[in-house]
């Protein structure tokens, strides 16, 4: 049974005066933040305030680039070249490393977010675009990837410090790719719900799915989501959970 494990969660999701959860709550309880790079959503101010927020918390800072599409919150799929696929990844890094420098903080791994995390996880030139970007901006940046799937393995291929995840409140498909939004079973609204299964995975190695048998995953961090209006009650009380089953949680890449 794994002893300790990462809490991640996506934040710096505002832009301008539209506020998208409570990043200083969530911060308060996990120990890596996946923030947005402007694309999808994020501002240089938010940015700069969350990267800040995250250094005065010990919380470790990653990149968390999107489709540029605000209006869909990133989670449409947006056709793309995989040259564009690159310069998407490799810019809004950067991006988010200008601001770090500002905060006085590092930009230390990325994690795709929404439609495009969904795209390279499942199709593997998508996920070797994502990987050549992010080792082209920084060789010593982590990937953080969604476990099993065609973007852990391109990281990996790639020679990058590359990082499993598994979700707290998303279903999964037996490919071991996330039940999509759109269909029943993508989402679970229940802590209590979302904290046992993710004991039990910690446990068996076993995560439950919708189309068959329980399927083999591997993990080092667990993604609690900051954009629903459950998101602290789900992050807190999960982690609770861990700590009432003897699992530490501490960063995927050590001290902050």
């Amino acid at each position: 049974m794994a002893r300790t494990i990462d809490l991640n969660s996506d934040l710096g999701e505002s832009y301008g005066p539209w506020r998208m959860g409570d990043d200083e709550a969530i911060l308060r309880v996990v120990t890596s933040a996946n923030i947005a790079c402007g694309a999808h959503a994020s501002d240089p101010e938010t940015m700069f305030q969350t990267l800040t927020l995250s250094r005065e918390q010990g919380v470790v800072a990653g990149a968390h680039p999107g489709f540029a599409d605000r209006q869909g919150f990133g989670r449409r799929l947006i056709p793309h070249s995989i040259g564009e696929v690159e310069r998407l990844v490799a810019t809004q890094i950067g991006a988010l490393m200008g601001a770090a420098a500002l905060a006085d903080t590092k930009v230390r791994f990325v994690k795709t977010h929404g439609a495009l995390g969904n795209w390279a996880a499942a199709e593997a030139d998508v996920a070797a675009a994502v990987a050549r970007a992010v080792k082209a901006v920084s060789p010593a940046l982590a990937m953080l990837a969604i476990s099993g799937t065609a973007l852990d393995r391109a990281g990996r291929d790639a020679g990058l410090a590359t990082f499993s995840e598994i979700f707290a409140d998303r279903g999964y498909l037996s490919n071991g790719q996330l039940v999509p939004r759109s269909k029943p079973g993508a989402m679970i609204h229940d802590p209590e719900e979302a904290a046992a299964r993710l004991v039990e995975f910690l446990e068996t190695g076993l995560m439950p799915v919708i189309d068959g048998p329980p399927i083999r995953l591997e993990a080092k961090s667990i993604c609690v989501h900051g954009d629903s209006p459950g998101a602290v009650a789900m992050a807190q009380h999960v982690r609770q959970r861990l700590a009432h089953a003897g699992i530490e949680v501490v960063s995927f890449l050590g001290a902050a």
